[in-house]
């Protein structure tokens, strides 16, 4: 397989930012993201939201206003009240 599907990118994503995956496989991960712009923002969106999952001082506990904000800036406004 010379290129990742947007699909086949999704299905490993969690593997790849936790750094899990196999230099060949990130490889071709990177090649794709080089040329889509979805999988760009996807997998940038994944990353902050691990980064500030691990800057809380309580790790589990976020506290509920930056629960929103973050859910706002993602765009994520209609999960906002769901099983908070």
């Amino acid at each position: 397989m010379n290129d990742k599907t947007c699909h086949e990118l999704l299905n490993s994503l969690s593997a790849y930012i936790d750094g899990e995956l196999g230099q060949d496989v990130c490889a071709q991960i990177e090649s794709h993201l080089q040329g889509c712009e979805n999988c760009r923002i996807v997998v940038d969106s994944l990353r902050k939201t691990v980064y500030l999952y691990q800057a809380t001082s309580e790790p589990g506990k976020v506290p509920q206003d930056v629960h929103e904000r973050l859910f706002r800036c993602l765009d994520l406004d209609e999960f906002l009240g769901k099983g908070s």
